[in-house]
């Protein structure tokens, strides 16, 4: 493990790598982890790292937790396809993930953290896919998970967080309200899972994934859903410390997608604003990316102008027209997922574009059709 420590993104405090905390406790600004590089680029300079191939776990000296104790279902690995619609567009499927979804390569490393400082049970919120992953994870390290949802989740992903054992509480309309909730009961001794240092730092595979099935060779652009900001952040971190370590040349310019009826970080982005306003009555058939304020939006407006990136709101008829584009290109995807490609679809972006699908259809089935007696 060559973390260093962790770094607040807005006031610079620092606290030690496995410090039991999830803001900054100066201005409760994010927290990111700081690596040594030069045992990272050692590990990387490696025969053994290069001869193995793509998978989670291989990026291990980009994590902050020991890897012969991860909590781990495989995950990681997933397929890079080509469109057989448009010669520079990629997809990088994440619904071939264990649960279904990208959350599980965050879900690894933060509860194989927890499990290493000893915690015995976890609270998360989430809107279904995060609350399935940490439930799965949680199960197979024997720790007890309560995920606590918005009233309004889709009752397939609450049939799959039952299914891992877990014990489903509801609490508010938004997540962030939810989350607020989660808050407490972390301030009463639980394991805070969720949109934090540790799972950014897990869902950085992504990214790295990506560089490896390219042969190192980054994309010009990638293509990213919002909802909490979390994964769009660790794209650019994951592709900005390849940079740094000589691994790769440059960072791909990082475009954001959010559904029209949620879209307060592309609002930010397009009026050149430094403040995300928190959206009152967010509506949208995409509720994976259904959230009223993205917990990393800060940092990904940031990620947007270092990279000279792009944020693009699309509305529910564009999401459901793009899901089932990608039906045609034998990938099923939920509408949140879609989103990617539906950015991407509208902007007519040159140059090699990868587009993240961030989970599998299964997950909510039933969006966009027609409620019975409609």
């Amino acid at each position: 493990m060559f973390a260093k420590y962790q770094s607040c993104f807005s006031c610079k405090a620092r606290y030690k790598p496995s410090a039991r905390i999830f803001r900054c406790i100066k201005c409760n600004g994010s927290l990111l982890l700081v690596y040594d590089s030069l045992p990272q680029k050692n590990a990387v300079r490696s025969l053994a790292f290069a001869h193995t191939r793509p998978h989670h776990w291989k990026y291990w000296m980009f994590y902050p937790v020991r890897r012969e104790r991860a909590i781990t279902m495989e995950e990681g690995g997933t397929p890079l396809l080509q469109s057989k619609a448009y010669a520079n567009v990629l997809f990088k499927y994440e619904g071939a993930n264990a649960t279904g979804s990208f959350k599980d390569r965050g879900s690894t490393v933060e509860i194989t953290h927890a499990k290493e400082l000893g915690a015995h049970s976890v609270v998360c919120a989430s809107t279904g896919n995060m609350g399935a992953s940490v439930a799965a994870y949680a199960s197979r390290a024997r720790i007890n998970v309560e995920v606590w949802l918005p009233t309004r989740t889709s009752g397939v992903k609450i049939n799959q967080i039952k299914a891992y054992g877990a014990e489903v509480k509801r609490y508010g309309r938004t997540y962030n309200e939810t989350l607020e909730k989660t808050f407490e009961l972390a301030r009463e001794g639980a394991y805070l899972a969720g949109d934090y240092a540790y799972r950014l730092e897990g869902q950085k595979s992504v990214a790295f994934e990506i560089a490896d099935q390219l042969h190192w060779h980054v994309p010009d652009h990638i293509v990213v859903p919002v909802g909490m900001g979390t994964l769009a952040f660790a794209t650019y971190k994951a592709f900005a410390e390849l940079r740094a370590l000589g691994v790769t040349r440059h960072v791909p310019k990082l475009v954001v997608v959010q559904a029209a009826g949620c879209a307060p970080l592309v609002k930010a982005f397009e009026s050149g604003a430094d403040v995300i306003e928190q959206v009152k009555r967010p509506k949208t058939v995409a509720s994976a990316i259904d959230r009223d304020m993205p917990n990393y939006g800060h940092e990904v407006l940031h990620a947007l102008k270092k990279t000279g990136g792009r944020a693009v709101a699309v509305t529910d008829a564009q999401i459901l027209k793009a899901q089932k584009a990608l039906g045609k290109e034998g990938i099923y995807a939920e509408p949140g997922a879609a989103a990617s490609y539906a950015g991407a679809l509208k902007m007519k972006l040159d140059g090699s574009v990868v587009c993240v699908i961030t989970g599998s259809g299964l997950k909510d089935p039933f969006a966009g059709l027609p409620r019975r007696g409609s």
